[in-house]
């Protein structure tokens, strides 16, 4: 006979609500379900769907700015000495 243990895990009740739902209509209760992903995640070596960060406002703007420079380099001006340049934005106050 396999031993089981308990895991307690504290989710949104409206996530749980879905899930059950979501499992029930399938056939399959909680406890099944998050066996399956177990052993599905012990079988893949890893989380098995992909799992990514979303990049934040900031870094989505900073690329869009780049790119926009990238597009216009005649708008900007281009150093290639560094004395040069913080000469220039210390004159800029």
């Amino acid at each position: 006979m396999v031993s089981t243990t308990a895991i307690n895990v504290n989710v949104p009740t409206d996530v749980k609500e879905e899930a059950t739902n979501l499992f029930n209509s399938l056939g399959l209760n909680m406890s099944t379900a998050i066996n399956m992903f177990l052993k599905r995640a012990i079988y893949e070596r890893g989380i098995p769907f992909e799992v990514k960060q979303q990049p934040s406002k900031e870094f989505t703007d900073a690329l869009k700015e780049l790119d926009y420079m990238e597009e216009h380099p005649e708008k900007y001006k281009i150093y290639h000495d560094v004395d040069k340049m913080f000469e220039d934005i210390l004159n800029e106050e």
